[in-house]
């Protein structure tokens, strides 16, 4: 069994030194700030959802209804969430058919229901701010988090057009230095001649977006965390739950300790 733990751990450790060799790109998350419990972010997120990405997007194992479990009332889904003839017991769907997306885009745009789950919501969040402008692509756009992305930026007005900057580093160890001196979303990649760049996206001071920078990092957080309560809605009720159980312990620990210290007074 040791020798099988061994063999394994030398293979890991040579795949990855491999990996290193071949001079991949390392690329640096910025963590989501999101927190599934804050029921004013899920709901501006739910608002975000339905104003932005319904329109292709669609989360068909989400039901409206559900969203009641977030403090919203049925009267305020149905007025501000709901649009045409759609019910409060519905699922959240497009009225766009696959055929018409395939014809529309070349591909039907994937359902978000369980994207969170798939990604993370690190990488939701990383995706959502690497957006930026480029000309060589068919949609005019591309992303840092994933490079040649079929979608389009779809918030750019919102965040404005950003530009991608490279910084030309002489080996990896500086690049990845200034990577980290960064503390936010940037990635390493090998040049030519031995020569690495850290590329981040920055926003265009020329053409700013509707929102600043903050107020757009915060839409975001907030669509991301939605996203993250759409693809596992009850993981909340076991959070409250832990959280309450975990009171309980500690409480029943007092107790129980005051308890053990009254029967043992007269021993010690």
């Amino acid at each position: 069994m040791n020798k099988i733990v061994t063999v394994s751990a030398a293979l890991l450790f040579a795949v990855a030194g491999m990996a290193l060799a071949s001079g991949g790109a390392d690329l640096r998350l910025d963590p989501a700030p999101v927190h599934r419990l804050d029921t004013e972010s899920l709901q501006r997120g739910a608002r975000n959802f339905v104003n932005f990405c319904l329109n292709c997007h669609s989360a068909r194992f989400m039901r409206y209804e559900r969203l009641k479990d977030i403090g919203l009332t049925e009267q305020q889904i149905e007025d501000n969430l709901m649009f045409g003839t759609v019910r409060i017991g519905s699922t959240m769907t497009v009225a766009m058919t696959p055929a018409d997306a395939r014809n529309w885009f070349g591909a039907v745009p994937p359902d978000l229901s369980v994207i969170a789950r798939v990604r993370g919501v690190d990488w939701l969040y990383n995706y959502f701010l690497s957006f930026y402008r480029d000309d060589g692509s068919a949609t005019g756009w591309n992303n840092l988090v994933f490079p040649n992305v079929a979608m389009p930026h779809a918030l750019w007005q919102l965040s404005g057009p950003n530009r991608l900057v490279s910084t030309e580093f002489d080996n990896h160890e500086s690049a990845l230095a200034a990577a980290i001196a960064i503390k936010g979303l940037a990635s390493v990649e090998p040049g030519s001649g031995g020569k690495w760049h850290v590329r981040i996206v920055a926003a265009d001071p020329d053409a700013p977006g509707s929102m600043t920078p903050v107020q757009y990092r915060t839409f975001v957080a907030d669509l991301v965390n939605f996203l993250d309560y759409v693809s596992e809605p009850s993981k909340n009720k076991r959070i409250s739950l832990g959280i309450v159980v975990v009171l309980y312990l500690v409480v029943l620990f007092v107790l129980v300790y005051a308890l053990k210290r009254l029967y043992w007074k007269d021993v010690h």
